[in-house]
């Protein structure tokens, strides 16, 4: 078998595959050999890591020789079948969910391990026989499932997102349904014209969510719907709706200070995320945007920011494309250049009542090396002020 790429899912495809005794040929873009098409020779199955793109020459050079491709997590549900599978899927919202699903599961007692795009790849996951398994499904990871059969399939929402990959709105939708091809149950929202179970942030819940904003609500509903579907009652939701803090990097409040509130959403890398994040506060607001830009459409996000947004800080490649459309807006900024120098400036800014936000709207892939790093680094900085 040959493994591409050798991030986190890929080393742990490879370790999983070793384990069962499989030779397993491994190439990635460090080892300089993700483009050497003689590593095909006597292939007969090439897992793929999910940011590697469909037009990698190796994958490419797969499909035109008849040997199939397939995602890691597809993978890792061979791997752990006839266990039944929670798939959670959408623009955003979809760890928040699915580990808002695993304190659903644990708080009804039902063993449940909780894996892929969360960051435990499904391939490390090693649960006993009849746990459920509750599974982030990225667009990446979806682009090359096969027979993934879900128990319940979730649909969060559907946004334009990854651009920069998948080339098209449709293409990226069209990844994110394959989500329903093998599902018992489809959870969808509500208005989007699926069928399903359909779900909203006004549903009637069995408890209030802890964790705030609208957009956590209706997360929040999915789940329910999502439980219930797993023959989940109503006891268990309750309870793990009022005790579920959230997950770092999503609306994560780092700390307190004269006042000031500082949050942590570097998980928020396009727009449709930091509209949901800005409407969560009801309080004056300093923007830190900026990042590696993914296709997103500043334009119609600049005019639309609200007057709560008092200052905005850009940093990263994005700055100059961000600085367009907010001129084109009449939206006052501040190039600052580094998440450090956006701390500091909103430190010397923000008054008391204020929230300072890292809600990027970008990737962060031109100065971190994900975006938990880029939250990590945020965390520091807020927690080393005097």
């Amino acid at each position: 078998m040959l493994v591409v790429g050798l991030a986190r899912s890929g080393q742990a495809a490879v370790r999983a595959l070793e384990r069962r005794g499989i030779s397993v040929v491994q190439a990635d873009r460090k080892l300089g050999n993700d483009r050497d098409l003689a590593l095909l020779a006597g292939v007969d199955l090439l897992v793929k890591s999910p940011g590697v793109p469909g037009e990698n020459p190796l994958v490419g050079g797969a499909r035109e020789r008849g040997i199939p491709v397939w995602s890691e997590v597809e993978l890792g549900w061979r791997l752990l079948r006839p266990r039944p599978f929670v798939g959670v899927t959408g623009t955003k919202g979809k760890t928040t969910t699915t580990e808002l699903l695993g304190a659903i599961f644990r708080a009804a007692d039902r063993t449940v391990a909780v894996g892929g795009n969360v960051g435990t790849p499904l391939t490390s996951l090693d649960p006993p026989d009849g746990a459920w398994i509750v599974c982030e499904l990225s667009s990446f990871q979806l682009e090359d499932v096969h027979e993934l059969e879900l128990e319940v399939a979730v649909l969060l929402n559907l946004e334009p997102d990854h651009l920069d990959r998948h080339g098209t709105f449709e293409h990226y939708r069209a990844a994110k349904l394959r989500v329903f091809e093998h599902a018992r149950h489809r959870i969808v929202p509500r208005g989007l014209g699926l069928d399903g179970i359909e779900f909203a942030a006004d549903d009637e819940l069995p408890a209030e969510p802890r964790i705030p904003g609208g957009h956590n609500r209706a997360n929040a509903a999915a789940a329910t719907a999502a439980a219930r579907a797993a023959g989940i009652d109503d006891r268990p939701i309750a309870e793990a709706l009022r005790s579920f803090a959230g997950v770092p990097h999503r609306l994560e409040l780092v700390r307190e200070r004269r006042g000031v509130r500082w949050v942590n959403d570097s998980i928020a890398t396009n727009t449709f995320a930091v509209r949901h994040g800005i409407a969560a506060y009801d309080a004056a607001l300093r923007l830190i945007l900026g990042g590696s830009p993914k296709g997103d459409d500043f334009l119609s996000f600049a005019r639309d920011l609200p007057a709560a947004v008092q200052s905005i800080y850009l940093v990263g490649e994005a700055a100059d494309q961000i600085a367009a459309a907010l001129d084109a807006a009449g939206r006052a900024y501040e190039r600052v250049g580094t998440i450090a120098a956006a701390v500091a400036a909103a430190e010397r800014a923000a008054k008391s009542g204020d929230v300072v936000l890292l809600s990027p709207a970008c990737a962060s892939y031109d100065q971190y090396a994900d975006f938990e790093e880029r939250g990590d680094h945020f965390r520091d900085l807020v927690n080393a002020l005097a």
